[in-house]
């Protein structure tokens, strides 16, 4: 079983930080983790994910972005991403990182990318929120 999740986006402001948080209030006694594969290091969560988060009853309020190493791929035992595009990352940085990186949405229909909503509207944040749950809750029962 998956004892150590790694959840990665771009910035780590909006997506990851907010499936980081689904992930660990559904799954205490697991390490979970974001990152972003081109970060903005040391930044809060966007005010909006935070929001958005705030109101499913999650608290993002001590997050910070950071970059993801090499060291952070190897120690994750499976890495979320949003993207067919950062599992190509994720495989460029670290090959041996190829079979435990998967999209997030892998178990919704159709595996769709998860869009960026950053610097968009409200309700694309809206849109990317329940798309995070959505994928949340379809992961669970394969990782309890």
């Amino acid at each position: 079983m998956f004892n150590h999740i790694l959840v990665l986006c771009v910035g780590n402001v909006c997506r990851s930080p907010v499936a980081e948080a689904l992930l660990k209030a559904n799954l205490p006694g697991k390490t979970i983790e974001s990152a972003g594969l081109g970060a903005l290091v040391d930044h809060e969560a966007d005010p909006t994910a935070a929001e958005l988060a705030r109101q499913a009853g999650l608290d993002l309020s001590e997050h910070r972005a950071r970059q993801v190493s090499t060291e952070h791929l190897r120690r994750a035992e499976l890495i979320l991403v949003m993207s067919e595009g950062q599992r190509a990352q994720v495989r460029a940085q670290d090959p041996t990182a190829a079979g435990k990186t998967m999209l997030l949405s892998h178990w919704l229909p159709g595996k769709p990318d998860i869009p960026d909503p950053y610097r968009k509207s409200h309700i694309a944040f809206e849109h990317v929120h329940d798309m995070l749950q959505s994928a949340v809750q379809a992961w669970l029962p394969k990782l309890k």
